[in-house]
């Protein structure tokens, strides 16, 4: 019987087209899927964010949400409400959306220009960090802000694990640094990277977290024994943007190199590399099956007017 690296191998070489869809009129800075894989969602430098529906392996446009005063940087959808979704802009608000409607649901005013922003996995707490360290809570239902943390170094990605008693940053420092929730005391800090600490992200079954790092390289984690097991490093620019598959098998590292690197998790052998024209800053597996959401940086393409979302995994039969 083949490997699952050989079975995914066989599986891109059959399914490795990609295609793109102009969406804004400037670069995306941030694509999610929703809980169940049926909607995409971006956000982009124009200030406005885009959604889509998922049919096979096409997307289709639903709706252009506009309100934002600046950049949409971040946006992440519900855990489990497949219309809910939410936005950290430079306008210093966040904003809930609801797919079903035209306008934002909720606007929340914050202390600063949002960069991050993520959601605790029962859906209750939305976590916001802005450019100057300041990483916010607001409770979901009343949209009230129930406290924050200032730090003291440079913040850059935030993340919950599975079952939200520990939360984790990524700082310039080259550290993770982990507090457990909701009470926020230091719980750890671990040295990650001699380097920037970049990115972070889960795996969907609980067993690792991965970080990118200026350093060009990626290193995995074990989360209940914060060991790094392994470290993948065939890339040779700083790691912006990481995403784990469905089955956690899979993990995509994009970065300013011209190829968004997928590996075997368990293995770090390569599976596949998408071509890209110009650097990449935001990836995205959708939750049930293998096909990958990513976007580029505009301005290195001659050819377009920016506000590309791209979708990699697609047969060429479809």
């Amino acid at each position: 019987m083949a490997s699952y690296l050989e079975q995914m191998q066989k599986h891109f070489q059959t399914h490795s087209r990609t295609r793109d869809y102009q969406t804004h009129s400037s670069k995306v800075h941030t694509v999610a899927w929703n809980c169940d894989g049926k909607k995409l969602a971006s956000g982009s430098f124009d200030k406005t964010v885009c959604t889509f529906t998922l049919d096979r392996d096409r997307l289709s446009k639903d709706h252009t949400f506009r309100g934002h005063g600046d950049s949409v940087d971040q946006l992440r959808w519900h855990p489990s409400h497949p219309d809910l979704f939410v936005t950290a802009s430079g306008d210093k608000t966040v904003r809930i959306w609801d797919a079903r409607a035209s306008k934002s649901a909720a606007i929340i005013a914050t202390k600063g220009e949002n960069i991050n922003i993520c959601w605790s996995p029962d859906g209750q707490t939305i976590a916001v960090g802005n450019k100057d360290d300041l990483v916010t809570f607001i409770d979901f239902k009343s949209h009230k802000i129930k406290g924050d943390r200032q730090f003291k170094v440079e913040v850059n990605e935030i993340a919950w694990n599975k079952t939200g008693d520990l939360f984790f940053l990524t700082n310039g420092q080259g550290s993770i640094i982990i507090l457990s929730y909701p009470d926020l005391k230091m719980s750890y800090s671990l040295n990650a990277h001699p380097a920037n600490c970049i990115c972070i992200e889960m795996d969907p079954l609980g067993k690792y977290f991965a970080t990118g790092s200026a350093d060009a390289l990626v290193s995995l984690w074990d989360i209940h024994d914060l060991v790094c097991v392994r470290v993948f490093s065939r890339l040779e620019w700083p790691v912006r943007a990481l995403s784990f598959s469905h089955d956690g098998k899979m993990l995509a590292s994009a970065s300013e190199d011209l190829v968004i690197d997928i590996a075997d998790v368990e293995t770090g052998e390569k599976i596949t590399a998408v071509q890209c024209e110009s650097p990449t800053f935001t990836v995205a597996w959708n939750p049930r099956k293998p096909l990958l959401a990513f976007s580029c940086d505009d301005k290195y393409e001659r050819d377009r007017d920016g506000g590309t979302v791209k979708l990699f995994g697609i047969s060429s039969e479809s």
